[in-house]
């Protein structure tokens, strides 16, 4: 498949996206890890100068292996999805964007060690027919990298932060309220004590 343009990075997939005439950009996730075996999104976004019709949207996956050869076409899209017949990408490619809402991201499951290469998003929103062209590099890797894992942690430990500190508030608030019940009660045994009267007084 022959392209008009080709973006090798994402930010200037992102800033080539802004030049373009026809107004259509396109922005992926640039390079993407994942471990051996599970499943991964290809995040693809754009974003069109024209009203996005769901009838004539055009959504391209193509595939070319890390060691070279010849650019495969794994997915495309038009008003429905078409997958891979056949191929390494038979019954591992699934539709996971929302055309309305400007996503045509798509997920591979379990994935290999053959799938590491470069993957290119195309979408084209008449009359947006041409513009950029979204690029990811996908790693396929035995376990997760030290980032990965790092992510993982503090996605956990942030997690349980923001419980914890929900809890010490909603304790703290509850004994705000009783300490302010206490008080009333006890101004309220207090005011009739201070208008008795001496019955030996005159």
């Amino acid at each position: 498949m022959v392209f008009s343009f080709e973006c090798k990075h994402f930010t200037t997939c992102a800033f080539a996206g802004v030049l373009q005439v026809s107004g259509m950009r396109v922005y992926t996730s640039g390079d993407v890890e994942a471990v051996n075996g599970t499943d991964v999104r290809l995040k693809c976004t754009f974003d069109s100068s024209a009203k996005i019709n769901p009838e004539l949207v055009i959504v391209s996956w193509t595939f070319k292996p890390l060691s070279g050869g010849r650019v495969d076409r794994i997915f495309h899209y038009q008003q429905k999805p078409y997958l891979p017949p056949d191929g390494i990408f038979k019954k591992r490619v699934h539709w996971a964007g929302d055309i309305m809402g400007s996503d045509a991201s798509i997920i591979l499951r379990e994935v290999k060690f053959i799938y590491n290469g470069t993957y290119t998003c195309q979408v084209t929103n008449p009359p947006d027919v041409h513009g950029p062209v979204g690029e990811i590099r996908l790693r396929v890797v035995k376990t997760a990298s030290f980032n990965e894992l790092l992510y993982l942690v503090l996605a956990i430990g942030g997690g349980i932060a923001a419980v914890v500190f929900c809890l010490i508030v909603i304790v703290s608030c509850r004994r705000c309220k009783r300490k302010h019940r206490q008080r009333q009660l006890e101004g309220d045994e207090e005011v009739p004590r201070k208008e008795r009267k001496d019955p030996t007084a005159w």
